[in-house]
């Protein structure tokens, strides 16, 4: 049974992570399963933990964030179902440990879900001020510069100036954005390249593979820069690609 980390700990391990691109994540947590450098978490084909090429951090210069999964789904108002608000979204990001990654699924028809700037200033404000570090969405948002001048990290599909009425269906809850699956809790990585999720337990686990990757990809790629002889090349790049 692995040993159970403090809040302070998890804090601590999460802030190391930032240092690793999330490329190296994902070859940590299960990109090349067979690799003593792998823990093979997941089907690296036919299981959704990482993010599609739908994507687009819209501040990379911000840089890479690593923190706890909070979800949400809007969608279109519902006469039956108003039991749910704004406030529901920003009590989850409260009560969750933090860092907070906020992931709003929406839940609109897609000639709908193209135009919907649905997160903008006011709504990122609050966000931030909850608690969250990042917002991600399967769909548009808005307001960049607003969002860009409150240092949160904003990941959406593009961008998109208006929106009409709209409703919190749900909160805390699974669900797919930009083809990985989030559960509230999984812990999340994500930069320009797109975002990772991994069970919480693995933190030490996932840092100790990523600090190996490091030493041996530096000193591969130190080894590749060497030589323009393509034999060489080859060899040093044998049992990676081929």
């Amino acid at each position: 049974m692995k040993k159970k980390l403090s809040p302070e700990q998890e804090i601590a391990i999460m802030k190391e992570l930032e240092a690793y691109d999330t490329p190296t994540i994902t070859n940590a947590v299960a990109t090349y399963p067979g690799k003593s450098t792998c823990l093979s978490l997941f089907h690296p084909w036919d299981t959704k933990w990482y993010t599609d090429e739908t994507l687009r951090a819209m501040f990379p210069e911000l840089g890479r964030a690593c923190g706890y999964a909070v979800t949400c789904v809007y969608g279109l108002p519902d006469p039956g179902f108003n039991n749910l608000g704004i406030g529901d979204v920003l009590r989850a990001i409260g009560d969750s440990d933090k860092p907070v990654i906020l992931f709003i699924k929406q839940d609109y028809p897609p000639e709908l879900k193209r135009k919907n700037g649905l997160c903008g200033g006011n709504m990122a404000t609050a966000f931030k001020s909850a608690g969250a570090a990042a917002v991600v969405s399967d769909g548009p948002s808005r307001d960049l510069g607003e969002v860009r001048a409150l240092g949160l990290r904003y990941f959406l599909t593009g961008v998109s100036p208006g929106h009409g009425p709209m409703a919190v269906k749900a909160v805390g809850v699974p669900v797919e954005i930009c083809g990985m699956d989030v559960c509230p809790g999984d812990v999340v990585h994500l930069d320009e390249n797109g975002a990772v999720k991994f069970p919480k337990e693995y933190l030490e686990d996932v840092l100790e593979k990523c600090k190996e990757i490091g030493r041996i990809e530096e000193r591969q790629q130190q080894m590749l820069a060497s030589t323009s002889d393509i034999d060489l090349l080859t060899k040093y790049m044998k049992g990676v690609y081929d």
